[in-house]
């Protein structure tokens, strides 16, 4: 049985490197997570030391561990930083390693960050994927509202240009 958990920012910190290996294997698999290749585990450790909100409390990150400690995947919750949009939080980086997939963890995860989120206030999320691909199934099927799609919004890790769906699911009534 899989877990999952919100990293403290000591855990954050102590994992940088596993977190890179899962966002290396993410963009070796062709995955449009943000960077082209070539792309291995010292950019990723990089990107991951680069996430000071971590520490400050404006980022929260969950690892989802296998029995053996494995890191199977991790998720993001940016919460907004302006003071009318408190409300609000983006998913990122929701990655599952590619040994992983197919076990439902992409919605244990989610299921943890929108958890995170009304826990942390925000009761409104929104995120990015690459139309047509296997994550924005999940997200079309647990109960988010696809609001558009964008042509060419950003590029797979071979620099091709991919369209992109864009994402919002209320988790509480609104006020």
């Amino acid at each position: 049985m899989h877990t999952v958990n919100r990293m403290s920012a000591q855990e954050f910190a102590g994992s940088v490197d596993e977190l890179a290996v899962l966002l290396a294997d993410a963009v070796d698999g062709g995955a449009s997570v943000g960077f082209l290749k070539p792309f291995g585990p010292a950019e990723a450790a990089a990107w991951w030391r680069e996430q000071a909100a971590v520490a400050e409390g404006g980022m929260a990150v969950w690892a989802c561990r296998a029995p053996d400690g494995f890191l199977a995947g991790t998720v993001g919750l940016v919460m907004a930083r302006k003071p009318n949009s408190r409300h609000r939080a983006e998913l990122v980086k929701l990655l599952v390693h590619r040994q992983a997939r197919g076990r439902g963890l992409s919605r244990l995860l989610l299921a943890a960050a929108e958890q995170g989120a009304v826990a942390a206030g925000a009761d409104l999320l929104v995120l990015d994927t690459e139309t047509g691909s296997a994550a924005e199934h999940v997200y079309l099927t647990g109960g988010w509202t696809r609001y558009g799609v964008v042509p060419g919004y950003a590029g797979a890790p071979d620099g091709t240009l991919l369209d992109c769906s864009f994402f919002y699911k209320r988790l509480t009534a609104p006020a």
